[in-house]
């Protein structure tokens, strides 16, 4: 059995899905785009700024059942330019702790509400 997960300190999100899920001992964050929480606004000044918005909001997501990012097993991300990759992955290696979860970047069309950049992640819980 799946519990749904979710916290006021992440964006909310934008369509019908769940901030996360819990099923057995992995967490699974649904796509973070850069929104910011607080205000709602969808954090667009560069690619650097956007993606440490979309860790933040998996952070909170995480600290929430009491994780980190440094639980995280496996990251996905997605971009819609291919000239953000190298600013995007230094931004990710400055704030997701080294040894660094497994993960894939995806190079795609559009992301919702027009981001740059989106972030999901599957976390283990600690035993």
């Amino acid at each position: 059995m799946s519990q749904h997960l979710h916290t006021d300190d992440a964006a909310k999100p934008v369509a019908s899905y769940s901030q996360a899920v819990k099923a057995g001992e992995l967490i699974f964050v649904s796509g973070c785009i850069p929104i910011n929480p607080a205000t709602g606004n969808l954090v667009e000044s560069n690619i650097e700024e956007a993606t440490e918005q979309c860790l933040e909001n998996v952070k909170q997501i995480l600290k929430g059942v009491g994780l980190h990012l440094g639980d995280i097993v496996k990251a996905s991300i997605f971009m819609i330019n291919t000239e953000d990759y190298s600013g995007m992955d230094l931004t990710y290696s400055q704030i997701v702790p080294q040894p660094y979860p497994a993960r894939e970047a995806v190079f795609v069309t559009a992301l919702p509400k027009n981001a740059r950049v989106e972030i999901s992640v599957i976390a283990k819980t600690r035993s």
